[in-house]
């Protein structure tokens, strides 16, 4: 699917005005001119990767509904609940224990984990705080591949008050 430059303008656009934002203000917000909103806006450039990140922070959104122009572009794969992700993160430890932490298999995938998400995994496993935050990137990892988590289920599954908030808010934003 080509990138359209005028929706993503059009999108921008339409959020800012919902905030009831000039295009001053909202370049204030993020850091750059007016006269990049209004580009950006026009359809005549796109901003740059970090400064996506805050307009959609900013403008309540997700980076993907800027790009598509409001569309959904995730396709609706069925549900998930927490304890199946809580049982997929502790697939993992289980693997550790059952084949041993020395071999060959499990150690792969421990440094594929570490390499592409930039921990050590192994210890973000053992402690209860980054275990939760572990569940928490696997829920919205799935959310973001199209799975519906009930709110409530979310609500119920975590003891760390932030884990809980940052997920469900997440959760409320894709399913509307």
């Amino acid at each position: 699917m080509a990138l359209d430059l005028s929706t993503v303008g059009y999108q921008i656009q339409s959020l800012r005005k919902t905030k009831g934002y000039t295009q001053n203000q909202l370049g204030d917000l993020v850091g750059v001119s007016f006269q990049a909103v209004s580009k950006w806006e026009r359809g005549e450039t796109l901003p740059d990767i970090g400064t996506f990140m805050t307009l959609a922070e900013v403008l309540d959104t997700t980076i993907d509904h800027l790009l598509h122009g409001g569309k959904k572009i995730t396709e609706y794969k069925g549900r998930k609940t927490m304890e199946e992700i809580k049982k997929g993160i502790n697939c993992l430890i289980d693997m550790g224990n059952l084949l041993g932490r020395e071999n060959l298999l499990y150690r792969s995938a421990i440094a594929g984990i570490d390499e592409k998400m930039n921990m050590e995994i192994e210890e973000y496993l053992r402690q209860p705080y980054t275990y939760e935050a572990m569940v928490a990137e696997a829920a919205i990892q799935c959310m973001l591949s199209g799975y519906y988590i009930d709110l409530k289920d979310i609500e119920k599954s975590f003891i760390s008050e932030h884990w809980k908030k940052l997920v469900s808010e997440y959760a409320e934003k894709a399913q509307n």
